[in-house]
């Protein structure tokens, strides 16, 4: 199966597509690559963050763009709140070396915060 990712940013986006794009970084960011062997999957946050401060720096910035383009959707204050906390936890503990890195591969920030804008939005359609 091959997943394309689509940054393009230069165009107007319907909802679906900015939801696709916000999921597709997020996975890039957590989950898009695998160890062989062990079924553990890591992203680029993992990888990127092995480059202290920049690195992290780098990260936090991608995992604030999908917070944004959350807010963008409408997504209620407390739960920009709950997102924003993901980030800060994974940006302060993955920016320990070494550890912060496991951190980052365990606690994906970027995968809750694209659970969380789906169960807002199921919540939303129920309504």
């Amino acid at each position: 199966m091959t997943t394309t990712y689509d940054f393009d940013s230069a165009r107007p986006r319907s909802r679906a597509a900015r939801i696709a794009r916000i999921d597709a970084l997020a996975t890039l960011l957590d989950t898009a690559l695998v160890i062989p062997g062990t079924g553990v999957r890591f992203g680029l946050d993992a990888l990127i963050g092995f480059f202290p401060v920049v690195g992290d720096a780098i990260t936090t910035a991608l995992s604030l763009f999908i917070v944004h383009e959350a807010y963008q959707l409408g997504v209620p204050g407390q739960v920009i709140a709950r997102m924003l906390g993901n980030v800060a936890l994974d940006g302060v503990l993955g920016a320990v070396p070494l550890v912060g890195d496991a951190f980052d591969v365990l606690w994906r920030a970027n995968r809750r915060n694209v659970r969380l804008l789906m169960e807002w939005l199921e919540h939303e359609r129920r309504r």
